[in-house]
């Protein structure tokens, strides 16, 4: 390598030692930057890592080529390749080995000088060595040496031919008889040996590459190319191969020879140097010239179930060890994804490549990434309750299990399939019995400002009526809309018309143990006795709290003085109450007659309970204006309580977005919208693209069967919504639909059921086109024209896989239906393809090597809810 720039060379035998080549060559051995061994005047390579220099040799001039012996003993023996085509063995340092002393100086002559470009050892037979040289037209290009040989020179070699160009050399040292000769009349830019089968040379020739078998020497398998330059295999999978011309890299299969599989980005620049990563598969290295960048093609090979390989997917990356222009560059041997990189003066830089990090983060929110050779997944420390399980993704997983929303008939119940502790999803739910069967739920606003509010507010009769025991326990409103508005707050189970019985609400109240709400319901029906019942019984129960009986006492002891003490006490303390219905009762009987904030604005009190105390007391310039600011409010906020306000319309629309932009439960918003909103709402594009998302996650989950019952849920509620026909059989001779056809015709009107199973099978089947009477084709197992019921055909296997007729009315059974592969174009009964391919991979036509079921990737995937 005089005058040329230096390379580098990992030694094969130690993890810390390289040898760098040019002029001379120079052996180093790299340690850590704080270690012992590291002496002064180290150079350094990294942060952490310093080369230090152990010998040098300046016996070999005129270098071109520098190759390592592969074997352990001796260990620092090198072939050296000169400028005159000679090869000369030479060592590092003393070695105390007696085969490595009668090695040294031994040297290989051709029979015609002209330049060595390129050496090989072989990896099992490692006293062969091959050098590749430059054409000579009397001469072979490709010499295999057994550096064993005794062989002395030739006398028709002249005397000065066999002289070292530093002196005399020992006759006995010069090997002129190659044991191989190969590549008459050529030129070899490069070599390597093949791993699968120490017999095997590739060479890169003038205008070809070609694979020497020594076992038979007069014949080569070759293909034209000229990409000949810089041969390697990749130490991964002996079968591939890259080679270089120019700025364009080859990728070649051994297996199919006959062109590269494939051919990476072309550079600029012409390339110097392609290395495979020995510690990372399919990691192809690159250098151009006069470039301070190495460049990365990571390919990736994605195995099919059967195990064949598809066409590698190429990612490619740059990265730059060093500041100055480098000149060469080795990947460490052992150490994954090291590498040493020397530049044109010699400055070498001792450099990591840090892999790409995939990230996976599955449907099921369990996360992982790799790393290098190395898997990591992502536990959540605590177990239970932890942040994963607060996730929305995996609520609406479990609730989806629990068929959260598919309940038409009990739709109340839905909140409890959603674990029955989110208050918002309770009150939807209790919307949803009001406005079933009558999709397109008025907003509450409408209610009122349909009908005139003519009657005064109960404010004004409270004044004297609240401490009245009142006995039939029934509350009037004012007005049909009032009347109206408040049976929209009131769950089922209250009467209608204009007088509302209470009585039945409080009772459930009592048994779902909501003491404290009952109580303050009863009275703002203006029946504080009832209330005192309600508080006293509420701590006599079994999980009751001994407190109520304090509030008991204190609501027993009201006046509606204005300057009593009791009034000034309950004002002070109220709001030390935890409980908020508590607290608002205390602010109902302390407040003025109009002035009641501090029960509307109680944001812990349920929506529906302070729009129905809104209807009962604010007159008719304060409640309209009190609906407009709490819907505006439930609105920005994404409440779910605010749908009593705007209804299943636009404003509903606009409120569930906020309440999925702030939550992400598409899953809520697409039952909901769903099950309530009339056409014009459902098509508004915020709504489609709740339920296209929610739908993905269905199928990301693998819950098929929850998604098609959802589909079919939503055709129901949204005939729009019902996809048109995807796809259809149409006759191969005419062109037309079969099953259209069929169901066009007025005496069969059976539609797709001639093909079928429905009905009695005894029936006639179509075995032809209804168009053109050509024969439909034959299943390729049973060999009967499609159109024929599984269950009559002969040999469909296993008795359980036949259809029993008598049992399905469907339209027709998935056993008889049409399938083919997209590939092949073979095909039959569904029930006989997937009987075949359970125990089979390619298609059952004979001689075709198709395989069909790889074609699908989620043919293998069994559905998450049917486990």
């Amino acid at each position: 390598m005089s005058g040329s720039k230096p390379d580098i060379l990992w030694s094969p035998h130690h993890v810390d030692h390289f040898v760098i080549c040019d002029s001379e060559l120079s052996l180093y051995r790299i340690e850590s930057v704080g270690s012992a061994e590291t002496k002064a005047g180290a150079l350094s390579l990294s942060e952490e890592t310093a080369a230090t220099l152990l010998a040098i040799n300046s016996d070999t001039p005129y270098m071109k080529c520098v190759a390592w012996y592969p074997k352990h003993e001796p260990e620092c023996l090198l072939a050296v390749g000169q400028a005159n085509g000679r090869v000369v063995l030479t060592s590092l340092g003393q070695s105390h080995n007696t085969k490595c002393k009668d090695l040294m100086g031994k040297e290989f002559v051709p029979k015609h000088a002209r330049q060595c470009n390129t050496l090989a050892w072989n990896p099992m037979e490692s006293n062969w060595l091959a050098a590749g040289l430059d054409k000579h037209r009397a001469d072979f290009s490709v010499l295999i040496w057994d550096i064993s040989s005794k062989f002395a020179p030739e006398a028709s070699i002249a005397t000065e031919k066999i002289r070292l160009s530093s002196g005399d050399a020992d006759s006995g040292l010069v090997v002129t008889k190659p044991l191989y000769e190969l590549g008459q009349n050529d030129a070899c830019l490069s070599l390597c040996w093949l791993p699968r089968d120490q017999k095997l040379l590739l060479a890169g020739m003038h205008r070809n590459l070609a694979i020497f078998d020594l076992r038979n020497t007069s014949q080569k398998m070759f293909v034209n190319t000229k990409a000949i330059q810089g041969v390697t295999v990749d130490p991964h999978f002996h079968d591939r191969v890259a080679s270089f011309f120019e700025g364009q890299v080859a990728i070649w299969d051994l297996r199919k020879f006959e062109k590269p599989v494939l051919t990476l980005t072309e550079q600029p620049k012409p390339l110097t140097k392609v290395a495979w990563c020995p510690t990372r598969t399919g990691l192809l290295a690159t250098l151009t010239r006069d470039s301070n960048i190495v460049r990365l093609y990571d390919m990736q090979h994605a195995p099919t179930p059967i195990g064949d390989e598809t066409e590698p997917t190429i990612i490619e990356r740059s990265v730059q060890p060093c500041e100055s222009v480098i000149a060469s560059f080795a990947w460490h041997t052992s150490s994954q994804n090291r590498m040493v990189a020397v530049s044109t003066n010699r400055a070498m830089t001792d450099f990591t490549v840090f892999e790409r990090i995939s990230l996976a983060w599955s449907s099921t929110t369990s996360l992982m990434w790799a790393c290098g050779r190395h898997l990591y997944e992502c536990t959540e420390e605590g177990g239970e309750g932890g942040a994963v399980d607060q996730d929305i993704t995996t609520k609406m997983r479990q609730r989806a299990q629990s068929r959260y929303g598919h309940d038409t008939a009990q739709v109340w119940r839905n909140h409890l399939l959603a674990g029955g502790d989110d208050p918002q999803l309770k009150s939807l739910c209790i919307l949803k019995i009001w406005s079933r069967g009558n999709r397109g739920t008025n907003s509450l606003w409408c209610i009122l400002a349909s009908r005139t509010l003519s009657s005064p507010p109960l404010a004004r009769r409270r004044a004297g009526a609240v401490g009245v025991a009142r006995t039939d326990r029934r509350m009037r409103c004012g007005s049909t809309a009032r009347s109206g508005a408040w049976r929209c707050s009131c769950p089922a189970g209250s009467s209608a018309g204009p007088e509302i019985d209470v009585e039945p609400f409080l009772k459930s109240l009592e048994q779902e143990g909501e003491w404290e709400r009952a109580a303050a319901v009863a009275l703002f029906n203006l029946d504080i006795r009832r209330a005192i019942q309600i508080l006293n019984k509420g701590a006599s129960s079994e999980k009751g709290d001994l407190n109520l009986n304090v509030v008991a006492m204190a609501l027993s002891g009201y006046t509606d003085e204005k300057n009593s003490l009791w009034r000034e006490m309950c004002s002070s303390l109220r709001l030390q109450l935890n409980n908020p219905y508590l607290c608002v009762m205390f602010a109902f009987l302390t407040s003025e007659p109009g002035a009641y904030d501090a029960v509307l604005y109680e944001s812990s009190v349920a929506v529906r309970d302070r729009v129905a105390f809104a209807c009962m007391f604010l007159n008719d310039s304060q409640l309209p204006r009190y609906i407009e600011k709490l819907t505006n409010e439930m609105k920005e906020a994404g409440n779910l309580e605010g749908i009593l306000l705007t209804g299943l319309t636009k404003d509903g629309v606009d409120l569930m977005e906020s309440y999925v932009d702030r939550t992400g439960d598409v899953q809520t918003a697409s039952f909901c919208m769903l099950k309530g909103s009339p056409g014009e709402v459902v098509k508004d594009p915020r709504v489609q693209c709740w339920i296209e998302n929610y739908r993905n996650l269905l199928d990301a989950w693998r819950f098929w069967h929850k998604r098609a019952e959802f589909d079919i849920h939503r055709s129901k509620l949204d005939p729009s919504s019902k996809p048109l026909a995807q796809v259809f059989v149409s006759c191969n001779f005419c062109g037309k639909s079969i099953s259209y056809s069929c169901s066009a015709m007025p005496h069969q009107g059976r539609g797709f059921s001639q093909y079928g199973v429905s009905g009695s099978p005894t029936k006639s089947k179509v075995t032809s086109c209804p168009g053109c009477r050509k024969p439909l084709p034959r299943c390729a197992l049973c060999l009967m024209n499609m159109g024929t019921p599984v269950s009559s055909c002969p040999g469909t296997g296993k008795s359980d896989e036949k259809v029993d007729l008598s049992k399905d009315k469907k339209l027709a059974q998935f056993n008889n239906w049409f399938t083919w592969c997209h590939n092949c174009r073979h095909g039959g009964h569904a029930g006989h393809m997937l009987s075949w391919f359970r125990d089979h991979t390619e298609c059952p036509v004979s001689a075709c090597t198709c395989k069909c079921m790889q074609l699908d990737t989620t043919g293998n995937l069994v559905p998450s809810d049917s486990i």
